[in-house]
């Protein structure tokens, strides 16, 4: 067996993520603190870790082409356009990422998300999202082997509010006939007739609870790590 890998090495994750994509699919790349500026500076906006094209879309509109560009506006501004991934990417312009490596984790949810080509409004287009959601959901939890009685919604709006809905059941969710009813009920907490949504996403997570026992159903808000699927 032939296998390929490559690998990025910096001061932080953000540089060490951009660097491993330089040399894909076979190669190692380092960027030294002494030309990571010179080397963001250079850079096009779509190869910043978290611009995917819309993003990259309304960077253009702002005339931010590269990382000169992106370093170019303030963080106010980047704050009105983007909410709180605003922070995000002015320190990335400045190679500042202090997010902490973890070597040794316990997953905690399985998820999946999906931003559209173009934003969705109708329900006929939202529910048959959601289906596609449920179905690469219900996949990934089988591959993980992972248990969990938390489902999350995700969902991100054309003018990039984001929000989460999250209810939990005393079972186990394992399969398309438990998870879809319960994100269609959850879809019913979200009025997306005036804001199209530009991304879908659903996510099983462990259940913290005192006693890890729930009794109920009952409403929480979290915070979900999710991966996009393509369909």
């Amino acid at each position: 067996m032939h296998l390929t890998a490559s690998a990025g090495v910096s001061y932080n994750k953000f540089l060490a993520k951009i660097a491993s994509d330089q040399r894909k699919p076979d190669g190692l790349c380092t960027i030294h603190p002494s030309r990571a500026q010179e080397f963001i500076d250079k850079l096009r906006i779509e190869k910043f870790w978290l611009v995917g094209p819309k993003t990259a879309q309304t960077m253009h509109s702002m005339g931010v082409y590269t990382g000169t560009d992106l370093r170019a506006v303030s963080l106010n501004h980047l704050t009105q356009v983007f909410g709180k991934m605003g922070p995000v990417f002015y320190n990335f312009a400045r190679g500042i990422d202090h997010r902490p490596v973890v070597v040794e984790w316990e997953r905690k949810s399985v998820g999946c998300e999906r931003t559209f080509e173009h934003d969705i409004s109708s329900a006929h287009d939202v529910m048959q999202q959601l289906a596609i959601a449920a179905a690469e959901l219900v996949r990934r939890l089988e591959k993980n082997n992972f248990e969990g009685r938390t489902l999350t919604l995700k969902v991100k709006f054309h003018d990039f509010r984001q929000i989460t809905r999250s209810i939990t059941q005393n079972q186990v969710l394992r399969t398309s006939q438990q998870i879809v009813p319960l994100a269609e009920h959850l879809l019913e907490q979200v009025d997306y007739s005036e804001n199209p949504i530009r991304l879908l996403g659903l996510s099983v997570s462990r259940t913290i609870t005192h006693d890890d026992h729930p009794t109920h159903s009952q409403w929480v808000e979290l915070e979900i790590p999710f991966k996009e699927f393509k369909v």
